[in-house]
């Protein structure tokens, strides 16, 4: 595992996404539920910026077209979008947010996506 700096968890407001570069990877990294997410910033039907959505429930709507994501899986809950996007593992440690870039979550067996903001962060 191999965790990269992606942005200060002061820079996410509870149910927002803020758009990073990581490497070469644009992510999208989200607070919502009380979690922070790190899912690719495109979305997968029409290359709309995820960030730029809506986030509720663990959930981002691409503004575009309507298609909402899971943040721990990437799969589309909703038309038209068909496949899923990439989720990486991130982790909260000392106010900022961590992105494990080795490899994204399978979407079928992610596990451990998400990172639980500390309550004493919460915003």
């Amino acid at each position: 595992m191999s965790l990269v700096h992606a942005c200060a968890l002061a820079e996410l407001a509870p149910e927002s996404a803020v758009a990073v570069e990581v490497g070469d990877e644009e992510l999208a990294i989200v607070h919502s539920g009380g979690k922070v997410y790190a899912i690719a910033d495109l979305c997968s039907h029409a290359a709309v910026p995820l960030s730029e959505g809506d986030v509720e429930d663990g959930e981002i709507e691409c503004y575009l077209h309507g298609s909402r994501f899971d943040l721990a899986t990437g799969r589309p809950l909703g038309l038209p979008a068909t496949e899923p996007v990439p989720v990486y593992r991130c982790h909260v440690l000392d106010g900022e947010v961590l992105v494990d870039l080795s490899a994204p979550l399978d979407p079928d067996d992610p596990g451990p996506a998400t990172s639980t903001v500390p309550p004493a962060q919460e915003s």
